[in-house]
């Protein structure tokens, strides 16, 4: 059995609050790989967009993702991540990937302005369009899908859990 779980998932999903809350209860480490991207560039991530682009920050992330060492971790990705190929194939071998689904209404209530989060996404897109061209990446890796629409952050850690046999 694989001793690492990662979350992928657009933003706004709740990668991160759920990944903090499945650690507690599987007693393991929390990852938020846009944090360990932050660390080691020195810069947020809307600085390396605006500065480098978002293929660059594309590539960064790949990078950095598959240097890491993730044992007995629970993973929150970037939503981004599932365009990094190499880093997929590595967190599919290491984890059970778990692709927390919302639909993109909701995703538009919990996000005011996605512009201030350092998506990774070319100029005059959507949050609808972002959806749409993801949503196929996160069902292609994902082992597990979990909806997550109109549950709590502990509810969607009980639905993972249950789903996954952990």
């Amino acid at each position: 059995m694989k001793k690492s779980v990662t979350l992928i998932g657009m933003p706004g999903a709740g990668k991160s609050t759920v990944g903090v809350l499945l650690a507690k209860s599987l007693l393991t480490d929390f990852t938020d790989t846009d944090l360990i991207i932050q660390r080691e560039t020195g810069k947020s991530l809307c600085e390396i967009i605006e500065e480098n682009g978002t293929e660059s920050f594309l590539e960064t992330e790949n990078r950095i993702i598959c240097a890491k060492n993730f044992n007995n971790s629970v993973i929150a990705t970037g939503g981004s991540a599932v365009y990094g190929k190499e880093a997929m194939e590595k967190l599919r071998q290491i984890s059970t990937v778990v692709y927390l689904s919302l639909p993109v209404e909701e995703l538009e209530k919990r996000i005011k302005d996605i512009h201030t989060r350092g998506v990774a996404m070319k100029n005059g897109v959507t949050l609808r369009e972002l959806f749409e061209e993801r949503r196929s990446l996160y069902e292609k890796y994902a082992d597990l899908t979990v909806d997550c629409t109109g549950l709590t952050a502990e509810e969607c850690v009980e639905k993972i859990i249950e789903k996954a046999g952990l």
